[in-house]
This record gives structure tokens, sequence and C-alpha cells, in this order.
């Protein structure tokens, strides 16, 4: 019998094409430099735990130890299951489907998009002028028409992170208009750069969070949302009663620790050296035609025939991640930063690669 399935889904539904995430893309290498993972796993030891019991939605302890790391209260955060899930909530509380829209800055995170496209609200891409800085007169323009506006700072995929003034003067002209999501999942590893301090200034400004990057924790899925009270207060009224799993909630309260947070501080400056070894050798690569700036822990760069050079090292047990889904960023490879041997070993494949004409 011919199913009826497909009749029965939301037309935009059927026709949407699914985010490909670095694991669903697939591969078989043992290096794997395509989703800007920590090179190197954290060992936790856990003790024995109840599991026949659900875990509280929004863990008191583990919010006490992130609101002692942020220096705020627990009131001003939410914990989710990773900042993916804190995007998708925005949405839910404050644009109504098929009538309100987001506003977005291309070449970006693509999930704030494809977010929106699964709940039915308008995407309004504003792209970056020369990669790099936010078209304020254009944005000027859309203010009437937006409930959310995401930046990604430190961007993903180019690496680079809007000025503090860039950011100012988009919170000035949104006071009473939208509300500014500042994505914040690669700041620790530029966190003087952080923009915790503004939240006493502008009530409308949520910073997203997670422990997947810096912390090397992307296989507990945890993140947080920080804001104003009364966003934290109408994001719990439609977040799912337990987010997060009692394992994960204890590894993150762990690594919360002084020593742990210690640790991850050690293991950001190795990820450094080891990025800015390799800055230095892809600098020797003559397919290799641009090197964007980078405040974390990948590069992108811009190479002469870029897919052939993927399949090459992919061929090669290598995976970094495209970028020619995103019409900016045509011919360019984003490399997450591994180990040390791990640059070697791409370097090493890179000056073994001759283009043929």
């Amino acid at each position: 019998m011919e199913s009826n399935i497909y009749k029965l889904c939301r037309k935009d539904i059927f026709a949407l094409q699914a985010y490909a995430s670095a694991r669903s893309i697939g591969g078989t290498g043992t290096i794997l430099l395509n989703a800007n993972e920590l090179p190197v796993s954290n060992i936790v030891s856990l003790k024995k735990i109840v599991l026949n019991r659900y875990p509280e939605c929004q863990p008191e302890i583990l919010l006490k130890k992130y609101a002692n790391y942020i220096n705020l209260h627990i009131n001003n955060i939410l914990v989710s299951r990773g900042a993916d899930e804190a995007i998708e909530l925005l949405m839910r509380v404050f644009c109504t489907p098929y009538q309100d829209s987001i506003l977005t800055f291309p070449p970006t995170y693509t999930m704030y998009a494809k977010v929106a496209e699964i709940y039915g609200v308008q995407n309004i891409s504003i792209p970056l002028i020369d990669n790099i800085y936010l078209n304020i007169p254009e944005i000027i323009k859309c203010l009437n028409k937006v409930k959310l506006i995401y930046i990604c700072r430190p961007n993903n995929p180019t690496g680079h992170i809007f000025h503090i003034d860039e950011i100012i003067k988009i919170l000035e002209l949104t006071i009473n208009k939208a509300i500014v999501v500042i994505d914040e999942a690669y700041i620790e590893f530029c966190i003087n750069k952080n923009i915790i301090f503004l939240l006493t200034r502008f009530n409308h400004l949520v910073i997203l969070r997670t422990l997947s990057k810096a912390f090397g924790l992307a296989g507990i899925r945890c993140g947080f949302t920080i804001a104003h009270h009364d966003i934290i207060q109408l994001l719990r009224k439609v977040i799912t009663p337990y987010p997060l799993p009692i394992p994960s909630i204890e590894i993150a309260v762990k690594s919360l620790s002084r020593t742990s947070i210690i640790n991850m501080k050690n293991k950001i400056l190795l990820v450094q050296k080891n990025k800015f070894w390799l800055l230095d050798q892809l600098k020797t690569i003559k397919f290799i035609k641009y090197i964007f700036d980078s405040e974390t822990n990948y590069i992108l760069v811009r190479c002469i025939r870029a897919c052939d050079i993927f399949n090459v090292l992919w061929n090669k047990g290598i995976i970094l991640r495209k970028q020619d889904h995103i019409i900016e960023l045509q011919d360019c490879i984003r490399i997450s930063i591994g180990t040390k041997i791990e640059c070697l070993h791409l370097f090493n494949a890179l000056k073994e690669i001759v283009l043929c004409e």
C-alpha cells in the first residue's frame, strides 16, 4: 500500500534540506578537523549515579557553578541541550510563525537560518561587508521587521570577532525593537573580548555559551543562555522538562571546578600554539590564496580548486569542512586546530598535493 506520510507532512518541511553537521557528512578518517572540537578528550570519572529518576529541569548546582564562572546571578542563566537548543527556544518565545522575521549576517553559522526555516520564520539575510563588517545602514532599514538578531561572535566560519563598537551600535538601535543574540560559543579562545558586562546596560541582550568548544565537552551537549531575568523566565516556559541527562549534568558540574577551569585555559594555550605554528606553515602553500584572521580554534582558507584539495585530504583520512554551501565563501575550507601531530600530518599532506592543469 502506498504511504500517505508525505502528504500529511508540512509542505515546507518536506522541501527542507536538513542541516549537514560534521558527523552527518561522514568521512572515515582518523584526523577529524571539521567540527571545531577540542582535539583532546577530557577524562571524567563519574560516581555511582541514580538513573531511575528524572533530572532537574534547571539543575541548581550547575547553574551556581556557571554563575560563579561568569560572575552573574543564577536568575540570569538558563541551561539547555547545547546552545543550539537556545537558538530554537528564542524563536519559540519571540517569533510568530509566518509573521515575524530574524536577521542574520552571512557568512555565519547556518543553523540560525535553518531553525527559522523549520519554525516558519523569515530570515532576512544581510551579508557582511568584505566578510568582516556589519552593514549598519542596511540593518537600520530592516529593524522594524525583525524580532531577533543573531550575531556569531567570534564568527563561525570566518573566525574573526566583530568590534565592540559595532555591537553597541546594534544594541542602541534595537532598544524596544528586537532581541539581540550574541553567540559566544568560541569566546573562551579570546575571553578578554566577551561582552557580558553589557548585560547591565541592555536588557534586550542575550548571550549564548557552550561547554562544547574550549571545555572539550561536545559529547555532553550542554549550553547556556545568559540574559535579563525576564527573558530567562520566558525561555523557561517553553524549554523541555528535562533538557540535560543526569550524566551530562554531573560532568558539566565537574568541568566548572577551579581545577578544571585552569586545565581548560591551559588547553586553550596549547591550541593557540598549534594554530600559530600551522598558520606559519599554511603561508608556504602556494594554492592557498588567502588566510582569514582568526580569534578561535579554527582557520578559514581560500584555495585554488578547494573541492579537489578537500577530496584529496578526505581520501587520506584528513577530514576538513568545505564551505562551498555558503555563497560568500566559494573555494574556502575551514580547518579545526588539532594536536601538533595532526597539524603536522595536515601540512605534510598539503605539501604533497600537486594540482594538474
